[in-house]
């Protein structure tokens, strides 16, 4: 503390004539350009650091406060340059504070004890019994907290997680707690054992205990009125307000809870929201999203996920207790009213309606329907294919992205078609023809688990994973010609030849990243082997991983063309390139079509009821234009329907014409 001197005895005097007081005033000590003229009816108490007091703080509609120390107590306290500290209720102790921050009107603010400030809480996710718990800690991605809650069956690998992340937690276990510069803390109660970081803003919170909140300059956090929080991390960017209470929880970045929201031994993770409705024991990946007070999603894991009113699941049978887990692959939807009795495995990009009791796994039938008739599940696979829902999701989740951290924790891939959903598709080809093979082409409807699946489903699923493969692999083949300097046969044939030696089988989505799954037991080994030391290393393998994801779709996609069209792309020839971009042109465009068809309905006379309330027919129709847009051809998403289909037809014949002088 070469920085501080001791008190004049002038300045003494003056403290105490501004109702100052201290047992040991040698024990307080300022920086030089200190003015005792702004602390005011203020104790001190043990090792007590001042800074200078020279600027004024001007609040919302003009007030003008000056910064120094008033009617507050202060033990074991650093106070950077230029704060404001006023109107502490009990005491501050024990912590450090930076520059330019304003306190007032809080009642308590300490470390009372050796703390890692909600590092190292282990949340009980997925089972509230026990069993998948998720160690916390400043860092964690959506990735690590993937491993740690579903590779039980690798128990070596949670226990080297476990190493790596006592760790980190042993690094930052202090006596002393830290508020950064440019934070605002007004109306607040009790905070205990909390790390604050930069130009965070807690306003009206009434208790914070045991976390982390780890704002900065580029993406502060804000924690709002009657928030009470215990045991958790809040990261940067994340808004936390209007009553929300949480326990045992981490709140990634980006991601706003409010509107009185409840939860409980629960993982958010990056751009999530929660607002009215409750949470308990869930995995939110990415995106997860549910707005409305009747909502409750429990034991859960969700992704890219919207949650309709009234959206409720079960984690136990009235047996063994709430042991029952069920996973949503990621872009599954629950329409109004919805209810899943846990366990089940519900598909990619999904929508759920009604109740299901039956314990579905629909995993390899992504973009399908799940509709209950009559206590009975019915599956109409691929229907959502076909809907600009699914569509229009696909592109607002980019858009969406309020990350402002240019430090992101979490790999989030956003695409609808990759390797993981289309190796599912292809099973899912596989498993309809196998029911209809099974059930003979007769059957007006098939048994499909404990649910059915009508023939036209069947059929029409069969048809739109088709296109959609189709679409999937030749984007994947244009994009690498389009790419490449391509002058001829010999170009065209080293432009398709994958780079990467990895990409081949299986892929998994690891919470929200894409990615094969030889990578990940790659470097789990490695975890286990000693050879990750730290968690800076693992996050810095991940994030490598993470980008090189479209040199390993090639070498997945490459493979793929080959078995399901027939050719060898190291001998393909001109003519089979051609075929190949027009059977992709010709299921773009099928698929384009459908989704303007369904976005037509958005548009029809059934559509317009409730529009022109007092009104005739014309009125009706006025007020429809004024609020929805003047007719269907001017939409801006059917707009965008045609000018994609423009220019598909642009590149297939960019391709031709490349592919006719070679």
């Amino acid at each position: 503390m070469s920085n501080y001197r001791a008190l004049t005895a002038e300045e003494i005097a003056v403290l105490k004539e501004q109702a100052c007081s201290c047992s040991e005033w040698e024990r307080v000590r300022v920086t030089d350009g200190f003015n005792p003229k702004y602390v005011r009816s203020t104790r001190f108490s043990g090792d007590v650091y001042l800074g200078v007091f020279e600027k004024a703080f001007v609040l919302p509609g003009g007030m003008k406060k000056h910064s120094g120390l008033y009617h507050a107590t202060l033990h074991n306290v650093t106070i950077g340059d230029n704060c404001c500290v006023e109107n502490v209720k009990n005491y501050i102790a024990n912590y450090t504070i930076g520059e330019d921050t304003f306190i007032e009107n809080v009642d308590i603010i300490l470390v009372d004890a050796p703390t890692t400030f909600g590092n190292g809480v282990q949340v009980s996710v997925l089972n509230e019994t026990g069993g998948r718990e998720v160690i916390i800690y400043d860092r964690l991605s959506s990735q690590q907290a993937y491993v740690m809650a579903l590779y039980r069956h690798r128990p070596e690998l949670i226990a080297a997680f476990r190493i790596l992340i006592d760790r980190y937690c042993d690094s930052v276990r202090t006596e002393r707690g830290v508020i950064g510069s440019h934070v605002m803390i007004a109306d607040a109660g009790y905070i205990k054992n909390v790390k604050i970081g930069d130009y965070c803003k807690i306003e009206g919170c009434s208790r914070l205990k045991n976390g982390s909140i780890n704002s900065n300059q580029a993406a502060p956090v804000h924690i709002g009125v009657g928030v009470i929080g215990d045991d958790f991390i809040i990261c940067s960017g994340a808004s936390v307000e209007d009553g929300v209470t949480f326990s045992r929880c981490f709140i990634g970045q980006a991601c706003k809870l409010g509107h009185n929201y409840s939860a409980s031994d629960s993982l958010f993770f990056a751009n999530c929201q929660g607002e009215n409705g409750e949470a308990c024991a869930i995995f939110a990946g990415p995106y997860t999203v549910t707005h409305h007070k009747s909502t409750l999603l429990i034991a859960g894991m969700f992704s890219f996920m919207n949650a309709g009113s009234g959206s409720n699941q079960s984690n136990h049978m009235y047996k063994l207790g709430p042991i029952h887990q069920g996973i949503m692959e990621r872009g599954a939807k629950t329409a109004s009213d919805s209810y899943i009795l846990w366990p089940a495995k519900v598909g990619a990009f999904s929508l759920v309606m009604g109740r299901h009791v039956g314990h579905q796994d629909t995993s390899n039938l992504p973009f399908s329907y799940l509709i209950e008739k009559q206590g009975v599940t019915m599956v109409v696979p691929a229907a959502n294919l076909k809907s600009v829902g699914t569509i229009r999701d696909g592109r607002k989740w980019p858009q969406r992205d309020g990350r402002k951290d240019p430090d992101r924790l979490d790999c989030v891939n956003c695409n609808l078609l990759s390797p993981y959903t289309v190796r599912k598709m292809l099973d899912g080809i596989d498993t309809l023809r196998a029911l209809q093979k099974i059930s003979g082409e007769t059957s007006e409807t098939y048994a499909f688990q404990s649910g059915e699946i009508r023939k036209s489903s069947l059929l029409n699923g069969i048809k739109l994973y088709g296109m959609a493969i189709d679409k999937f692999l030749g984007n994947s083949l244009i994009s690498r010609i389009t790419k490449a300097e391509i002058h001829s046969l010999a170009d065209l044939r080293a432009a398709l030849r994958p780079t990467s030696a990895e990409g081949l089988g299986d892929w998994v989505d690891l919470g929200g990243m894409l990615v094969p799954k030889s990578v990940v037991d790659r470097l789990m080994d490695e975890v286990i082997a000693g050879t990750v030391e730290t968690v800076e290393a693992l996050e810095k393998r991940i994030q490598a991983i993470h980008a090189n994801y479209y040199d390993y779709e090639w070498t997945w996609a490459a493979q793929r063309i080959e078995a399901y069209y027939g050719v060898s792309l190291s001998q393909i020839t001109p003519e089979e390139v051609i075929r190949l971009v027009e059977q992709w042109r010709s299921s773009v465009i099928a698929i384009d079509n459908m989704l303007m068809e369904d976005a037509r309905k958005e548009f029809s006379l059934s559509a317009m009821t409730s529009f022109g309330a007092d009104g005739d027919e014309q009125q009706r129709n006025l007020d429809f234009q004024q609020v929805r847009g003047s007719a269907f051809e001017s939409d801006p998403f059917v707009v965008s329907i045609k000018e994609h289909i423009v220019a598909k037809n642009a590149l297939g014949d960019k391709v031709v014409s490349l592919m006719r002088i070679l």
